[in-house]
């Protein structure tokens, strides 16, 4: 069983619990011991802007030198950046210190392998019980040393660029980019606008606590706010790490992961290079399934987490998966989940085909879908009671074969995610709070 890794990585609040300077130091020394023991020896380190991240690079920077590995440094880059320049610069492995869409008082750290793909489970498994020996620091001499990467801003946006193809342009498109106060707040805006687009950034001045806070792909009022305002053709919303897109279209309407994976399995089968289908989640909404199958597209679900996506792509030899939340796997065009190559590949559909956003979306009508989140960290588990399985059965009756419901746990923070679709949303909105209900009376 794991004890500090989760679906993605290690993640909570800043100075209790797992995220902790001293924990952070013990992994780095347990990951280096790990990961040292073959290949180059080499680790990179980037972060997103919450101010934590100096705390946390300074610590797993000491952990790993201890555990004899060079660190190199990249600071504010988006997670599939580092990615990327793991597999560029041949590293050992890659490290986030991120917590993604959450607040700013939390951070986490996930890794990379040299591939670009996140761990496996097994090598997780063995940093852990690395975790669980004294930390013994190697010989002087062979202590790790430090870099740091200046031109890694740079490199990325040029491998950003080269997602697009060359024959096409994004002159005359207006296009609002919030990047959440995060890391793509120097990569997002300027990748766009070399592009040819004009651009109007937005979230994009970072102070170390106001990542996420009301931008972002998870905050979506300010973007359509800005699009119907500037009268702007589309907007692209990332969240603070930069692994997650949502889109809007001119008319301020949210276009979600899994209208944009329809519109990138669109794009693939009209050029004849879509492999397979689509891997969605237990979370991906009816109307995808229902506009894929009008065109002959397989689809089937995995369990909620990009990991999970990813496994189920390669088992199947798929290239085309992710969430509804935004995370988008394109297997042609990176190893994980990239906000701005997604953002780049939908707006490449569009000059190809000479299309809005709203006519590539047409054809997917999405069934009204409610999610309800419920704070729980009682030690009684909400999914085993008889309670709130009575709900859920009286709701899926109701329902029949025109709605789902789904009760999970959620991966990175103490939540009960309650999940209702159905053909009107006034009774998903009722369904999903009568659910919802009977998990909080258990609290």
């Amino acid at each position: 069983m794991r004890k500090f890794f989760g679906t993605d990585g290690i993640r909570g609040k800043v100075g209790a619990g797992k995220m902790t300077p001293e924990l952070a130091l013990k992994l780095g020394w347990a990951a280096g011991r790990v990961l040292s023991r073959s290949g180059t020896k080499k680790v990179i380190i980037g972060k997103d802007t919450r101010i934590s991240g100096y705390l946390f690079e300074s610590a797993m920077e000491a952990g790993l030198s201890a555990a004899g590995l060079n660190v190199m440094l990249m600071g504010p880059m988006p997670t599939p950046a580092v990615a990327y320049l793991t597999r560029t610069f041949r590293a050992e492995a890659g490290v986030v210190i991120s917590a993604s869409h959450n607040p700013y008082y939390d951070n986490g750290i996930k890794f990379f392998s040299n591939d670009g793909s996140k761990l496996d489970d097994e090598v997780e498994l063995e940093i852990e019980r690395e975790l669980d020996k004294p930390l013994i620091c190697v010989e002087s001499h062979l202590l790790g040393k430090v870099s740091r990467i200046d031109d890694a801003p740079g490199r990325y946006i040029e491998y950003c660029k080269g997602n697009f193809p060359a024959e096409h342009t994004l002159h005359g498109l207006k296009i609002v980019v919030d990047c959440a106060h995060g890391a793509t707040y120097h990569i997002a805006p300027n990748v766009f606008r070399e592009l040819g687009a004009e651009v109007i950034a937005i979230g994009d001045k970072p102070d170390g606590l106001n990542i996420n806070h009301e931008v972002g792909a998870t905050s979506m009022g300010k973007i359509r706010e800005t699009v119907i305002g500037e009268k702007a053709d589309l907007g692209i919303a990332l969240d603070g790490d930069g692994d997650r897109i949502m889109m809007v279209n001119r008319h301020g309407k949210v276009i979600d992961g899994d209208e944009i994976l329809y519109i990138l399995a669109c794009d693939a089968q009209s050029r004849g290079v879509l492999r397979g289908g689509v891997v969605g989640t237990l979370m991906s909404n009816l109307g995808l399934d229902l506009a894929l199958q009008e065109l002959g597209i397989p689809f089937d679900r995995s369990n909620v987490g990009d990991r999970y996506v990813m496994t189920m792509m390669k088992e199947k030899g798929w290239r085309i998966g992710g969430e509804n939340s935004g995370h988008i796997l394109n297997l042609d065009h990176g190893t994980t989940g990239d906000g701005i190559v997604a953002g780049i590949l939908v707006l490449a559909a569009m000059r190809r085909r000479n299309a809005t956003l709203e006519e590539l979306t047409e054809n997917i009508k999405m069934l009204p879908q409610v999610l309800v989140n419920v704070r729980f960290e009682g030690t009684h588990n909400p999914l085993e009671s008889e309670q709130v399985l009575a709900a859920k059965s009286e709701v899926e009756a109701l329902l029949g074969e025109r709605g789902r419901v789904l009760l999970r746990k959620s991966g990175t923070e103490p939540l009960i995610r309650v999940m209702v679709e159905g053909d009107i949303e006034a009774d998903v909105i009722k369904h999903a709070n009568y659910i919802a209900d009977a998990v909080r009376n258990l609290v």
